[in-house]
């Protein structure tokens, strides 16, 4: 079994008390195995510092989101990922790059002007139908589909609630489930309350037949401390909940939307809190 990096004890960039001394790189880079990367921006960049997700097959690199800051000067996104994809295909061989995206805010497709127009990479856009012609998912958002890395299946999940385009993506080599800003320790806003509830059960049917190592999601907004988040527009975050969550926590989720029914409502619980919003 290949060595990965304990993500429980990873210790991620999280700004500063004054951004003009903060002396972190713009964009975090954690390699979790020879063939996976985790990037995460600067708060000081932006305060939502959203994660970024890289995986490597045989034909195919596969990029999940490009941050929240379009300016290649202050976020090097295409940069950096440039030069992991060198680092591989020197060992490795050529490898086609696909930029995709969990959701379509704008946190999460900021940096895909670094990446449009540039050799052999293809960004997808961020509506329903580009996610299903480019996935080839025919029953939205019911079905999920296989996409080939070469050597390396992605399965693709649609999960509509967070946002209509919502996807979480599952790596059969890792058994990392990627979940967004759908599932993460934070504020889990919610602007469609009926369809996150059946995305969320689906993830949770989805846990129960396939093994899972981890579910990482997009940002870190709670504290250390249970039910306590940081405020929005924070910019330094010295007591980070962990980022990874666990299946159990995702049915946590799942029996608490049970629970509250058809009525949007705010719950706060010790790794999240439900935020309707709208």
């Amino acid at each position: 079994m290949e060595e990965t990096a304990d993500l429980n004890d990873q210790n991620w960039i999280h700004g500063s008390e004054n951004c003009e001394d903060n002396m972190d790189p713009p964009i975090q880079v954690v390699q979790y195995n020879s063939h996976t990367w985790i990037l995460r921006q600067n708060k000081c960049t932006n305060y939502e510092a959203p994660f970024m997700f890289l995986f490597f097959g045989n034909d195919k690199a596969l990029l999940m989101d490009t941050g929240a800051t379009e300016e290649g000067d202050i976020f090097p996104l295409y940069e950096t990922v440039k030069e992991i994809i060198n680092n591989w295909s020197e060992k490795n061989g050529e490898v086609e790059l696909i930029v995709a995206h969990t959701h379509k805010h704008g946190d999460h497709y900021a940096g895909d002007g670094q990446f449009k127009g540039k050799p052999n990479t293809t960004v997808i856009g961020h509506e329903v139908e580009n996610v299903q012609n480019f996935f080839k998912i025919k029953n939205w958002p019911q079905e999920i589909v296989d996409y080939d890395l070469g050597n390396r299946m992605m399965k693709i999940i649609p999960i509509p609630g967070h946002q209509a385009s919502s996807i979480a993506v599952y790596d059969t080599s890792t058994k990392i489930l990627l979940t967004g800003d759908t599932f993460y320790p934070g504020r889990l806003y919610i602007k469609d309350w009926n369809a996150f509830r059946i995305s969320i059960e689906r993830l949770v049917k989805f846990t129960d037949s396939n093994e899972v190592s981890t579910l990482l999601g997009n940002h870190i907004e709670m504290t250390q401390t249970a039910g306590v988040d940081y405020p929005m527009g924070t910019i330094y975050q010295p007591k980070e909940h962990q980022l990874p969550l666990s299946i159990l926590t995702l049915k946590e989720l799942s029996s608490a939307l049970t629970n509250l029914g058809d009525t949007p409502t705010k719950e706060v619980h010790n790794s999240f809190i439900i935020f309707p919003v709208n």
